[in-house]
């Protein structure tokens, strides 16, 4: 008995293959997570002849809805967690201007070799006659225990004719720690230029599974050794290589950012904490300087990096609501944490720390964290310690003045009405001061004082109360 086909749900299409007289086979996705144990809630089911009418058919057995998109011969139903997928088997052809294939019928064998790698090439028989048998034209199972991804046929051919499979070879070989045969990947170098044809959304769709992979940086590497970085995210490829001047030289700050990412997989799962790593010192190109006496600089690298986020999301196709804001956040006090370790911990720098990053804090305190990678261990060693002393400062902090998030206690509503104003420049000062006053530790973050000190600084400003 094949213990991948233990479900009865797999009896069941294959009985009604058998009755319509058709071959079936679970293909693809399931049956090379089956053989490297990983879980699968995705089926797809090849038919010999036509997926939708035995789809329709199972869906008439298990009283469950079917969608059935007949411009792409395909038919969908969920079952016991699974989301199964139903197609007819068939050949492709391509022009080379196009991602749109031209599909005619196939056998069983046509179906295997359109598909984009060995491993994702192979097939269980689901009909009674040879159930569970394994259909492997391809040794796929070979490439499964070498750990290879490799093209069911020739990988120029399977490049030109599908570029995002160069793409998917990369997050395959990333998320499976596998490694890309030497002339598949030589096929990916030369077929590079194809991506242009494939849509940004479905790059980033394939780009966020590198990220989630356990190990991200290996995709970016595999991007750069293929010359696809510098295609599908030049901004990224511009933070490549070392200069020296006068002796002195900075670090690769690609590697480096690599690195980060890296450091934060191996503490969050958060998607767009992870692109935060990526992208922390995106605006290190536009920032760097030489000084001869003092050596290189990206001051404000942080804030131009922040600038670059929302324009880099849309051209991504990332989402550019609180996601993006999230991440633009999160760049833009990157360093803070840093100085507050290296100089002596204030209340007010950590008041206003926990202010401008609110519920974020922890986020951004693991990216700080993440962003040590000296090869001194003796400076990391120190750099953590001081860390950890910020951190134990910001709960001090956040359990006596409750700052996170803070709305001080004097709005502009409130000035307005006292002095009968409408929205003008004294009122945002009024605001303003109040605030900095909360953040200082002048006054505590308490009405009465805050509104104190609102009638002292509109005394200032010659307002008088309204009556």
């Amino acid at each position: 008995m094949n213990d991948a086909l233990s479900a009865p749900l797999f009896r069941r299409i294959g009985r009604i293959a058998d009755e319509k007289g058709l071959r079936a086979f679970v293909i693809g996705g399931y049956v090379r997570d089956h053989f490297l144990h990983r879980p699968c809630t995705d089926i797809d089911i090849v038919v010999v002849g036509s997926g939708i009418e035995v789809a329709e058919a199972l869906g008439r057995e298990l009283k469950t809805k079917v969608s059935v998109f007949k411009n792409f011969g395909t038919a969908m139903l969920r079952c016991d967690g699974w989301e199964v997928e139903f197609v007819g088997a068939r050949k492709e052809s391509y022009r080379a201007d196009s991602r749109k294939p031209i599909v005619e019928d196939g056998t069983i064998e046509d179906d295997q070799l359109r598909r984009d790698f060995t491993i994702n090439a192979m097939a269980f028989s689901l009909n009674a006659g040879t159930f569970g048998e394994l259909v492997d034209p391809f040794d796929g199972m070979r490439d499964l225990e070498n750990y290879i991804i490799r093209t069911p046929c020739d990988s120029d051919t399977t490049f030109s004719d599908d570029p995002l499979r160069m793409i998917r070879a990369i997050r395959f070989a990333t998320q499976l720690g596998f490694d890309i045969e030497d002339e598949t990947f030589e096929a990916i170098r030369r077929n590079r230029e194809r991506i242009e044809i494939i849509s940004q959304e479905r790059i980033i769709t394939e780009m966020n599974k590198i990220m989630l992979s356990p190990v991200p940086s290996i995709g970016f590497q595999l991007f750069d050794k293929s010359g696809l970085l510098e295609l599908i995210f030049p901004e990224l490829s511009t933070l490549k290589g070392v200069e020296t001047r006068n002796g002195k030289a900075h670090k690769d700050n690609f590697l480096h950012t690599l690195k980060v990412l890296d450091n934060v997989a191996l503490k969050s799962d958060n998607l767009y904490l992870r692109w935060a790593a990526l992208l922390h010192d995106i605006g290190k190109p536009r920032t760097k300087a030489f000084d001869p006496r003092t050596g290189w600089s990206f001051h404000g690298h942080e804030v131009v990096g922040s600038k670059m986020i929302r324009p880099l999301f849309r051209k991504l196709k990332l989402p550019l609501g609180e996601q993006m804001k999230y991440v633009q956040k999160l760049v833009f006090l990157h360093l803070r944490p840093i100085v507050l370790s290296e100089e002596e911990v204030t209340d007010s720098a950590v008041r206003r720390l926990l202010f401008e990053a609110g519920d974020d804090i922890d986020e951004l305190m693991t990216l700080c964290e993440a962003d040590i990678t000296s090869a001194n261990d003796a400076k990391v060693k120190r750099f953590l310690h001081n860390f950890e002393l910020v951190r134990r400062k910001l709960r001090e902090i956040e359990e006596k003045d409750r700052i996170r998030n803070f709305q001080p206690p004097i709005d502009g509503e409130l000035i307005m009405q006292t002095y009968g104003l409408a929205p003008c420049r004294e009122v945002g000062m009024i605001k303003e001061v109040i605030k900095d006053a909360i953040l200082d530790g002048t006054i505590q973050n308490d009405y009465d004082q805050a509104y104190a000190l609102m009638e002292q600084v509109a005394a200032q400003y010659g307002l008088e109360k309204k009556e």
